[in-house]
């Protein structure tokens, strides 16, 4: 007996024990094992003129002996030499099936539904032996790998006529849990559960019963070869006759998900270009989904056979979330992957699919409001990157599908709701910080807010960018309450804030040196607050946080604007220390510029200054 790898029997019992809880898994594994090893040899028969074998032919067998507890699935497909029985099922997660796509020239036409490796050892969730007879195509030779469990495997010459491989699982003791595994409706229930889609015909030998010839009161019963399977691709049957409960079940099955998609997208297109496509819109984003190893593509398939597993050129990035299929006659089952880049097809698919996904997202956010709401949760930062993202050429695309947090509202909205209700303004009010609440007591927030004005709320650091990127939407500019140029004044309080700014123009200068801003001047869009910081050009405050938190040695740096309440009892009082206490004065503009840094969540860089300064003005 050779014995497993020692990391392999770690991750044998993590596999039987752990990764898959839901122990009928194993039948589909094993079934998509039997599929691949058919589309090897079927692939063969393509590229190979020699090899005179019809798809027609191919089929995946089952066989239940309940006198000996085995369940036996057995295809006619390429089959495996001993080397290969080795390399692929002495190790753990060791593929065949993966090596043939990478080792392949023309890999990506070979249609690959599951891998022998880690989903294989599923068996042994129900069996307490494996045995796996094989022969391949292209030797004389039959050779046995058998196992029962953690301790290792044996691999010796067999008796086997034909080519292909019998995967023979010897359930587990007598238990109800085990013994169902032994039943027809059982087995029938599972293909069809897990294994509907399944382009080759999965023929099981069925009991049945009839009347006797020469009695017809008595029964015999006398087993029958059904195919258990549809055949047919989902994607390609027609859509009248597919239930929502079948859809779930295909992108369960087919993207190892067992959370229902918020949306699928069902497509057989004809005319200038021909293709049947079925797209899914996930509840929840994948695990890796905003990490640099997520992968993006759909599935492309040519008549039925793949051509790649995950073709990104068929999807845009910011619809990189999509999962789905799409299948069309129209390219050649040869095609590279160069070629696939400059293929008009593929281009006039990926532009159709773009539009359909579009639709559907406008669609859910009219009528199915909560579920929008899911998949803003998820994926709406990826919305806001493809506006940013290549300056800004997919704005236009996309401004329709965001929404932001509403401070009249109080709930998301998007831009086009926001502008049907405020027809008067002439541009969008929005403020950016760390999360709603922090947003709404900003002393600039409360400013507007307080004109009954409608603010947009951003509270991701790319927000900002998105409105910078888009610059209007429906005519109306993106104003950041927290700018220095937010007018709401009658012509009145202009001129008399203009007065008193001119007259208090050496004090507010002494002011401005000594904490060494852009600007200091007063202000009567305050109410309750001392003071705020607003900003000027085109970096504001909040992007001067994000920027700098950015890992490069790159530094930028807001015009900063301290403003001053002109009716809070601080404008008498500093104007007072500059009458009588100049020194005293820049003491107070230091802690004053502190409270509003504080407020706009920037740090202070002389904390300890700041902190004795207040404990002496407290003393006094």
């Amino acid at each position: 007996m050779k014995e497993f790898k020692a990391e392999s029997k770690r991750l044998m019992e993590l596999m039987i024990n752990s990764i898959y809880t839901n122990k009928e898994i194993f039948l589909r594994e094993i079934i998509s094992n039997a599929s691949d090893a058919i589309d090897k040899l079927h692939y063969k028969s393509l590229t190979d003129k020699k090899v005179k074998i019809k798809k027609e032919d191919f089929c995946i067998n089952i066989a239940i002996d309940k006198n000996n507890r085995t369940l036996t699935i057995s295809d006619n497909g390429i089959g495996m030499t001993k080397d290969e029985l080795e390399s692929n099922l002495g190790t753990i997660a060791k593929s065949g099936s993966f090596d043939f796509k990478n080792n392949n020239k023309k890999k990506e036409n070979i249609d690959i539904i599951g891998q022998f490796g880690v989903g294989f050892y599923s068996a042994f969730m129900v069996a307490s032996k494996v045995v796996v007879n094989s022969k391949s195509f292209n030797t004389d030779e039959a050779y046995s790998w058998s196992s029962e469990g953690i301790d290792g495997y044996n691999i010796s010459k067999c008796d086997k006529k034909d080519y292909g491989t019998d995967i023979i699982l010897t359930i587990k003791d007598d238990d109800e849990e085990y013994n169902k595994y032994l039943e027809e409706y059982e087995i029938r229930s599972l293909i069809k559960k897990y294994s509907d889609y399944i382009t080759y015909p999965i023929k099981m030998a069925v009991t049945k019963s009839r009347p006797k010839k020469d009695n017809d009161k008595e029964y015999e019963e006398y087993q029958e070869i059904e195919i258990l399977n549809s055949l047919v691709p989902l994607w390609k049957r027609n859509k009248k006759e597919i239930k929502q409960e079948d859809y779930d079940t295909f992108y369960s099955d087919k993207f190892f998900d067992y959370e229902k998609p918020l949306a699928h997208i069902h497509v057989a297109a004809e005319g200038v270009v021909e293709y049947n496509s079925l797209l899914y819109i996930p509840s929840h984003a994948a695990y890796d989904y905003y990490s640099k190893d997520y992968e993006k593509g759909l599935q492309l398939y040519s008549n039925g056979v793949l051509i790649m597993e995950k073709c990104p050129d068929l999807i845009p990035d910011y619809f990189s979330f999509v999962k789905g299929v799409v299948d069309s006659p129209d390219l050649s089952l040869n095609i590279s992957r160069e070629m696939l880049q400059q293929n008009r097809v593929l281009k006039t698919i990926a532009n159709n699919i773009e539009k359909k996904v579009k639709n559907e997202l406008l669609d859910m956010q009219k009528n199915k409001t909560e579920d929008y709401l899911k998949f803003w949760h998820d994926f709406g930062m990826q919305i806001k990157v493809g506006i940013y993202s290549d300056y800004g050429m997919n704005k236009e695309k996309l401004e329709d599908l965001l929404m932001f947090y509403s401070s009249k509202e109080e709930k998301l909205v998007t831009l086009k709701d926001y502008c049907e209700r405020n027809k008067d303004y002439d541009c969008i009010y929005y403020a950016c910080g760390t999360s709603e609440d922090q947003i709404a007591l900003l002393p600039q927030v409360e400013a507007v807010t307080s004109k009954e004005k409608e603010v947009l709320y951003c509270t991701n650091y790319v927000d900002e960018f998105v409105f910078k990127t888009m610059q209007k939407f429906d005519n109306k500019e993106f104003k950041n309450v927290c700018s220095d140029d937010i007018d709401l004044d009658t012509e009145e309080e202009k001129e008399s804030l203009k007065k008193l700014n001119e007259e208090s123009k050496d004090m507010l200068e002494l002011i401005k040196k000594e904490i060494n801003v852009a600007d200091v001047k007063f202000t009567n869009k305050l109410k309750n607050h001392p003071v705020c910081l607003t900003s000027s050009g085109n970096i504001s405050v909040e992007m001067e946080k994000v920027m700098n938190a950015m890992p490069t040695n790159e530094s930028v740096n807001a015009q900063k604007i301290l403003e001053i309440n002109e009716s809070h009892p601080i404008a008498k009082k500093i104007a007072d220390l500059y009458k009588n206490n100049p020194e005293e004065l820049k003491n107070v503009s230091k802690v004053l510029y502190a409270q509003a840094r504080l407020i706009e969540g920037l740090p202070i860089d002389n904390p300890t200054e700041i902190t004795n300064l207040i404990c002496d003005m407290m003393a006094k």
